[in-house]
């Protein structure tokens, strides 16, 4: 074997990975929609029981309304 086909050989087998995993995570980010985007009727239903609740407690007054926002949101990724 030749310098030139062991440089060569060498450079190919010690190539990075990491820029291709780098470029993986970046389109699988660019992909993900953004938090304010997703989620719209779930969270303005979420916001509107919260708001005009007339109960002493309006978290508990509106679980339903809250876990359904949360499942919607974490169907996309997100953990709220």
């Amino acid at each position: 074997m030749s310098s030139a086909q062991a440089t060569a050989s060498s450079i190919a087998s010690s190539a990075p990975v990491a820029p291709v995993i780098a470029q993986s995570a970046a389109a699988a980010a660019a992909d993900k929609p953004k938090p304010c985007c997703v989620c719209k009727d779930e969270k303005a239903k979420r916001d509107e029981c919260m708001l005009f609740s007339k109960a002493a407690d309006p978290q508990k007054d509106c679980l339903s309304t809250i876990d359904q926002y949360r499942s919607c949101m974490a169907g996309f990724g997100f953990k709220v």
